[in-house]
């Protein structure tokens, strides 16, 4: 699975679960974080640098999403795969 399809599926996740995805440009200096899962108004919501390279951002999406519940939905193996790895 190539990296475009892999974001897509991870957004998909994250859509099924109830949880925002957000695409925010983060100041240069706090390029070190490239986003993360948290509450914002009772909701969850998992904040992703529009700015970090592809890779960073299925990094942060699966990074977050393993805090959830996923195991009665069907997850594509090798999204699993990077939910569990």
């Amino acid at each position: 699975m190539d990296d475009h399809t892999a974001l897509s599926q991870l957004e998909g996740l994250a859509y099924m679960l109830g949880v925002s995805v957000r695409y925010e440009k983060i100041p240069e200096e706090d390029v070190a974080n490239a986003g993360g899962l948290c509450r914002l108004k009772g909701e969850n919501v998992i904040i992703v640098n529009a700015k970090a390279p592809l890779k960073d951002k299925i990094q942060t999406l699966a990074k977050a999403l393993k805090n959830f519940d996923f195991h009665d939905v069907y997850v594509r193996p090798a999204v699993r795969e990077l939910l569990e790895g």
